[in-house]
């Protein structure tokens, strides 16, 4: 299984929606727990990094434009 690196203002893509029905989430924060923010909605959650880890599916650097 490939690993996924992301960095701080990177967009990723989880693997459930939220309530709002976006599943792009803005990177925050970084540290042992990491912050995200949902472009859909601006609310904010504060995942541990092995959660987080498993609940995303995909990362679109911060350059990249999508």
């Amino acid at each position: 299984m490939e690993e996924k690196t992301f960095q701080l203002n990177d967009i990723v893509e989880m693997k459930k929606p939220h309530p709002c029905g976006n599943n792009r989430w803005k990177i925050i924060r970084m540290g042992m727990d990491i912050r995200i923010k949902c472009l859909g909605c601006a609310h904010s959650v504060l995942l541990p990094r092995k959660e987080f880890v498993k609940k995303i599916k995909k990362v679109f650097p911060a350059g990249e434009n999508s």
